[in-house]
């Protein structure tokens, strides 16, 4: 009994089939624990995707977020994924997915798989800041009706009128002003930042301006993401006064769609205001809303 006790020569293996034993089961772990983390990190990322894209058409309509959410979805092959997309309210969408991850070595425990979801919520923010703005501004105290059609009448003295002025964004005359116009100006501009009016004979500038956009989106959407006919428009106050209004403070933002082409003898701008989230910024809701909205993942 004794030198039974004191034979150590299977010792080996046993402590190998041991080793071997945990060893297998830490690869194990390590494989479901990653599938695990690797697929919990796709699906936030799908879910933040799907609600900041499907955030864009809020002001639009919910079938148009649904749309977008799908076609987000689709894009990251997670299209059966969807386990619910709310709009809240006019301003926040909740998007959320989910779906069972097979496990590999948690199986052999009967463990088969896992269901794993994520979430994310998107809110529209009033713009504070943007940058692509066209210099026509819109006076706070204008009468505004989303959809309804506005004849803006283009002189450079409209700007004491009141609702609708032309401003020297990229410094006075008309040459920068229908650069401007054409291709937005490429600066930030924000609340509270204050700008010149513009001076002299501007219709001729305007109506190349106007017609440059109108070519480059003939077919014309209102609720298009890249259709040159929106434009982004300041929204401002009075700043300086004398014999005429010399400069106006930025108060927000408004965006306002072409909808006809400017002939040799007009005057005036048609088209009508809407509602839309764009590449703007914002520090949190502007005192004014007009209809200009940025995009923040909240959760």
């Amino acid at each position: 009994m004794r030198k039974l006790l004191h034979n150590e020569s299977g010792n080996m293996y046993l402590l190998m089939a041991v080793a071997m034993f945990l060893a297998i089961g830490i690869l194990g772990l390590v494989i479901d624990g990653g599938q695990l983390y690797m697929t919990k990190s796709h699906l936030q990322k799908t879910a933040n995707a799907a609600a900041l894209s499907g955030a864009q058409e809020l002001p639009n309509s919910k079938e148009k977020v649904d749309e977008v959410v799908g076609q987000i979805l689709n894009h990251h092959n997670e299209s059966s994924s969807l386990l619910f997309s709310n709009a809240e309210s006019d301003k926040l969408l909740h998007v959320g997915v989910g779906r069972e991850v097979p496990l590999f070595f948690s199986s052999l425990f009967g463990i088969e798989s896992v269901m794993l979801s994520a979430d994310a919520k998107v809110s529209l923010f009033s713009m504070t800041s943007g940058i692509g703005t066209v210099p026509l501004g819109m006076d706070e105290s204008m009468d505004l009706v989303y959809g309804q059609t506005y004849t803006l009448k283009v002189d450079a003295g409209d700007s004491e009128n009141g609702n609708f002025g032309i401003l020297a964004l990229d410094g006075p005359g008309a040459r920068s002003y229908r650069e401007s116009l054409k291709y937005g100006f490429d600066e930030e501009l924000k609340v509270g930042d204050i700008v010149n009016t513009q001076t002299g004979n501007i219709a001729g500038a305007t109506r190349e301006g106007i017609n440059y956009r109108i070519s480059a989106c003939p077919e014309g959407n209102a609720q298009a993401r890249d259709c040159a006919r929106i434009m982004l428009i300041p929204v401002y106050k009075p700043h300086n006064v004398g014999s005429k209004l010399e400069s106006v403070e930025i108060t927000g933002f408004a965006y306002f769609y072409l909808a006809d082409p400017m002939s040799s003898k007009d005057d005036s701008i048609k088209g009508i205001f809407i509602k839309r989230a764009g590449s703007g910024e914002s520090d949190g809701d502007a005192p004014l809303d007009r209809g200009a909205y940025t995009i923040k993942l909240t959760r």
